[in-house]
C-alpha cells in the first residue's frame, strides 16, 4: 500500500512539473541529449548555435566533419547544443537555450555523427 502511495506522489509531481512546462530531465542513469525543437525559427537556432560555439568545440559540424551533413540549422543547432548540454553538466537549465531546446531519451547520433 505505501508503495503504491509513494508511485502514486512520483506520478503526480511529475505530472505537474510536466504539465506546468517545468522541464523534467530523466535520471537513475539513462542517457540523455539536447536537440532542437523542430518548431523553432532560423533566427533562434542560428543564434543557438552561434552561443554553443563559443562556449564548446564545435569543429565536428565544419565542412568535412562527422556532424555537417545534413547541412541545416536545426542538424547544426542540434549538435551544437548537445555539446554544450554534455559539457555542462547535463542539467535541463543547460538544454533551454530559451525555450528552444529539448531533453530526449533516443540517441539522435546517425551515420558517422556520434553525439557524446
Amino acid at each position: 500500500m505505501a508503495k503504491a502511495a509513494a508511485f502514486s506522489l512520483i506520478f503526480l509531481l511529475f505530472s505537474f512539473a510536466s504539465g506546468a512546462g517545468i522541464p523534467v530531465t530523466v535520471v537513475n542513469g539513462q542517457k540523455t541529449w539536447c536537440v532542437a525543437k523542430p518548431s523553432s525559427d532560423q533566427a533562434t537556432l542560428l543564434a543557438n548555435i552561434n552561443y554553443a560555439c563559443s562556449q564548446v568545440d564545435c569543429k565536428i559540424l565544419q565542412k568535412g566533419g562527422p556532424c555537417f551533413y545534413p547541412d541545416d540549422l536545426t542538424n547544426h543547432a542540434s549538435v551544437a547544443m548537445n555539446l554544450y548540454y554534455q559539457s555542462h553538466g547535463k542539467n535541463h537549465w543547460n538544454c533551454d537555450f530559451r525555450n528552444s531546446g529539448l531533453v530526449v531519451v533516443s540517441d539522435p547520433s546517425y551515420s558517422n555523427c556520434i553525439y557524446a
